[in-house]
């Protein structure tokens, strides 16, 4: 079975970046449909031990929160959280749809060639400012490749049943190694 859709499983909802201006304030790259959407989240568990955080106030700039954090009151304590992810626990959000998901559900998920063979392990759901790809592990090695997360690529999603199908554009595999080691370097 995956490690995809666990009920218990926190939901990334976004990650602090740099500190903004020197009262405290820092920037938050949302990972949410509606960016504001995430000021609303009180309070929100984080990947430190033993730290949660409050968001007081947020303003969206571009791509970014700007927030100020409860207790977080200068440029050094703002730095400190730089790279800090934000969770929610999913028993917090609402159900997804019938034919929706979060994509924290799709991490772990085997993905299946639409012949049935095994391509390899979702590891992260990626998106670098255009749309979303998968980031998969292929079966048998260290080699990852992205796959684009589109209807076309991935027709079929069964999380319950802990896979997806994807039919990745020809000659996808054979042009796009993930790590140095697989680059051929003529």
């Amino acid at each position: 079975m995956s490690e995809g859709f666990t009920p218990d499983k926190p939901i990334l909802m976004g990650r602090i970046g740099a500190a903004h201006g020197i009262r405290g304030e820092v920037r938050i790259t949302p990972f949410t449909q509606d960016p504001l959407a995430l000021a609303s989240f009180d309070p929100l568990e984080t990947d430190r031990p033993g730290l949660v955080v409050s968001i007081t106030r947020a303003r969206l700039a571009k791509t970014v929160l700007i927030a100020t954090l409860k207790g977080v009151t200068d440029r050094n304590a703002a730095e400190a959280l730089n790279g800090v992810s934000l969770y929610v626990a999913r028993d917090r959000l609402d159900a997804p749809e019938d034919d929706e998901f979060y994509h924290a559900d799709l991490i772990g998920l085997e993905v299946r060639l639409d012949d049935g063979a095994v391509l390899g392990t979702i590891s992260a759901v990626e998106n670098f400012g255009s749309d979303d790809l998968l980031d998969v592990r292929l079966a048998g090695g260290r080699k990852s490749v992205y796959l684009p997360f589109t209807r076309a690529v991935v027709p079929e999603i069964q999380i319950a049943q802990g896979y997806v199908v994807a039919v990745p554009p020809e000659g996808w595999l054979d042009d796009t190694p993930r790590d140095p080691d697989d680059v051929d370097p003529q």
